[in-house]
């Protein structure tokens, strides 16, 4: 079935997408087509910023991709959601908001990303916010996305920021300011009572511009060209082939498993891989699906004395009541908060020019793994993750058949250096823990255990019990040198009118999470794209 021409197709409504298609679609001359290959994003559990536990592991809203088995994380196979629905991963994360280190910025315009600088930027993390502390040199204050300080005091979580300083380390008032180096509370993308999403700030309210098309429930299948130039795509939408012309540009948003999946199904990768599945070969492009990166995390749990942790609220019918008024009447409590309530960046004994080396992530709660019941003791959480791991992975299709995974290989700590900045953080936390502020308020380290002392052992611990904080990235390298597959542009090299722009195109993953970024990475790219209209 084929439908009419656009001027601008986008393939995926995530983090980036929905950024791309509401500033491409401003212009009311633009036909603008918005692809997505999940359902809307009309759902409670899905607005609500702790529903984020409902949802992460849902099939209804995302897609459960899983990496092959290693011997390096205990032969097991680690699961990475994905937002299959309006909003992406923004949908469905920790709501999170932190860009990480100015530094790592400046890192990827060395690597050839020329443009994107800390101070290249700023201006666009800035113009899609909308800091309800106000706007500054480093916030905005008049965009679509709002961002909050945390609205939820739990009184465990501000004795670990108490130890962290007891500890030497500084406190942080702002993680999204001057550094992220310190300990303090997080921001998160939340409004009023909502989760900010990517969909709920961009899409929804330009909903009705009549030259802007959403079809969900389209899973793209290829890119169309007539040459080396890109013309349109094809995708299934219940069952039927349907297909659409793109006058000006095709535009990848499909994230950093997706668009590189994409690419190579359409004949730009690995020439002898592509040969291989009898997908002829538009360009041989060597590193699409390569430079994969992820965050790690191992995590340390322990006890607390008292029943002050949300494992102990969220069994108690007064205390839930609790959560809900405050909610309701002031848009605050435990029902605001995201993957973490307070944290901050450190410098194990492996860092390099006083940047830190590892984030961490602490929540008055313990859990196997969102979706799960709360453990039944009075648990405490404090995960810590590698700022800029130096290993790299891959992945590539297996088939011609665009629902078929791709494969998915994480290479997680192939390098020592890994291996070791993971262990000095797990002692650090410890260290923390038994700081004045807090090691009254805990008596048993329920994970890894008091048994586990040695360097050996953490590290064993850690790789067979940790896994991903879901920022996959990097998998369509943008730089200046021929062999990258996009240049500063966000250009696929070798083709005409096709661009990636999502968490694919870093050549670097971000010390912290990544949604801030990859919204960024929506904002400058439409601005890229308008640029050359």
């Amino acid at each position: 079935m084929a439908v009419q021409g656009y001027d601008y197709i986008i393939v995926g409504a995530g983090s980036a997408g929905c950024v791309v298609a509401n500033r491409l679609s401003a212009d009311p001359a633009c036909r603008v087509l918005l692809l997505e290959a999940g359902g809307t994003d009309r759902n409670f559990w899905l607005k609500l910023p702790v529903g984020y536990y409902r949802t992460i592991y849902n099939q209804r809203f995302s897609r459960l991709f899983t990496t092959e088995p290693s011997e390096i994380t205990g032969g097991r196979s680690i699961v990475w959601p994905r937002g299959r629905v309006l909003g992406g991963s923004s949908s469905i994360n920790g709501l999170i908001f932190i860009r990480g280190q100015h530094e790592g910025f400046d890192d990827w315009e060395r690597l050839g990303a020329v443009g994107w600088s800390y101070r290249d930027v700023l201006p666009y993390f800035r113009r899609y916010e909308r800091y309800r502390g106000g706007e500054s040199q480093y916030h905005g204050g008049l965009g679509e996305f709002e961002v909050s300080d945390l609205r939820s005091h739990n009184p465990s979580s501000a004795a670990w920021v108490e130890a962290g300083v007891e500890f030497g380390l500084p406190r942080n008032p702002d993680f999204n300011a001057a550094t992220t180096f310190g300990v303090g509370r997080y921001q998160l993308g939340i409004g009023r009572h909502w989760r900010t999403s990517s969909a709920s700030a961009f899409l929804a309210p330009v909903a009705h511009r009549s030259n802007l098309t959403v079809i969900t429930g389209a899973q793209v299948r290829r890119v169309l060209f007539d040459g080396r130039v890109a013309t349109g795509v094809e995708w299934i939408e219940g069952g039927q082939l349907c297909s659409a012309a793109a006058d000006r540009e095709v535009v990848l948003s499909a994230g950093a498993l997706q668009s590189p999946q994409l690419l190579q199904l359409s004949g730009i990768g690995p020439a002898d891989l592509l040969r291989g599945l009898g997908i002829p070969v538009v360009a041989d492009a060597p590193e699409v699906g390569r430079n994969l990166q992820d965050h790690y995390q191992a995590r340390i749990i322990v006890r607390l004395k008292r029943p002050i942790s949300l494992n102990d609220q969220v069994r108690n019918p007064i205390e839930l009541a609790k959560m809900g008024a405050q909610w309701l009447f002031a848009g605050s409590g435990p029902l605001t908060v995201g993957a973490g309530q307070v944290g901050g960046a450190a410098c194990t004994a492996h860092a390099v020019g006083g940047r830190p080396d590892v984030q961490f992530n602490v929540m008055p709660l313990s859990v196997d793994k969102p979706g799960e019941p709360l453990h039944r003791y009075s648990g405490f959480t404090a995960s810590v993750w590698q700022c800029h791991g130096a290993s790299r992975g891959q992945l590539a299709i297996r088939s011609t058949d665009p629902f078929d995974q791709p494969r998915i290989e994480p290479n997680y700590f192939a390098e020592e250096l890994d291996r070791k900045t993971i262990v000095g953080g797990m002692q650090m936390l410890r260290e923390i823990f038994r700081q004045k502020s807090f090691r009254d308020l805990w008596d048993v380290e329920m994970a890894p255990g008091e048994a586990v002392a040695t360097e050996a052992g953490l590290w064993d611990f850690a790789r067979t019990t940790g896994g991903t904080v879901f920022h996959c990235v990097g998998t369509c390298r943008m730089g200046s040198d021929e062999k990258s597959v996009l240049d500063p542009q966000l250009r696929v090299r070798g083709i005409d009118r096709l661009r990636v722009v999502d968490a694919s195109v870093m050549p670097q993953i971000t010390s912290a999470n990544t949604n801030a970024t990859s919204l960024m990475i929506g904002e400058k790219g439409a601005a890229l794209i308008a640029s050359e209209r």
